[in-house]
C-alpha cells in the first residue's frame, strides 16, 4: 500500500479472476456431466461437494477482485478530488 502514496502505479492482474471464472465453468461442466452422465463421485468426494467447492471458490475469486478493483477506483478518485481541491 505505501506505492500507492508515492504516486507509483502498477497494474493489477485479472488472472485471479480468470482462474475464478474458469472454476465456475469447471462447476457447471461438472453439473451438465451429473446430470447427463449420472456422475455420482469425483475421486473420493460426492460430486456435489466438487460442484459446490468449485463454484464457491470462483464466485470468491471473481467477487473479491472486482471489490478490489471498485475499492482502488474510489481511492483514486478521492485522490484526484483531493488533488484538485488543493489539498
Amino acid at each position: 500500500m505505501d506505492t500507492i502514496y508515492r504516486g507509483e502505479h502498477r497494474a493489477m492482474s485479472r488472472v485471479p479472476r480468470f482462474i475464478g471464472y474458469a472454476f465456475m465453468v469447471a462447476a457447471a461442466l461438472l453439473a451438465v456431466a451429473m446430470k447427463k452422465h449420472g456422475v455420482e463421485s469425483v475421486g473420493p468426494f460426492p460430486a456435489v461437494a466438487a460442484l459446490l467447492f468449485l463454484g464457491m471458490v470462483g464466485v470468491m475469486l471473481v467477487f473479491t477482485d472486482l471489490m478490489v478493483r471498485g475499492l482502488y477506483a474510489q481511492v483514486g478518485a478521492a485522490k484526484e478530488r483531493g488533488e484538485e481541491n488543493g489539498e
